[in-house]
């Protein structure tokens, strides 16, 4: 299964700054995702981060795993709707995280993401994005759904 950033957009409630997803090359509901990000370097961190030698923040690149991984563990039928006022998912645990070498408008970023485990308010992953075939980063992540009161 392929999502373009139409698709995307129906299933996340992130907008640009923060859309950090562009287009899915793959998707196991449930399972797993390969998902990709095209860094430029018309992207607003840039400016500060750093402005002679730009370099994608860490801290995005686990917010973009975590935004990939929401994709595929809600692409079910009868799964909650991200993209819905009445649910959020929150990024809730970062563990074993590494860079291995920086990111860089450029690049495409491939993202891959399994599911480790999942469940109605906890889901854990792990996770690793790539630059050509090069681990950029890898972490195991753990994301909470909550039902947010009206």
């Amino acid at each position: 299964m392929e999502l373009d950033i139409k698709d995307i957009m129906e299933r996340l409630p992130h907008r640009q700054p923060m859309l950090l997803v562009d287009r899915v090359l793959e998707m196991d509901p449930g399972k797993s995702i390969v998902a990709i990000k095209n860094v430029t370097y018309n992207e607003p961190f840039f400016q500060g981060h750093f402005a002679h030698h730009p370099v994608m923040p860490g801290v995005l690149i686990i917010e973009a795993l975590a935004q990939a991984a929401a994709l595929f563990s809600f692409a079910d039928a009868g799964a909650p709707n991200l993209a819905s006022t009445k649910i959020a998912y929150y990024l809730v645990g970062v563990d074993g995280a590494r860079f291995r070498r920086p990111v860089v408008p450029g690049d495409q970023l491939r993202m891959e993401v399994s599911a480790d485990k999942l469940s109605r308010s906890i889901c854990k992953y792990t996770a690793v994005a790539k630059v050509d075939d090069q681990i950029a980063a890898e972490a195991k992540i753990m994301c909470a759904v909550r039902i947010l009161e009206e």
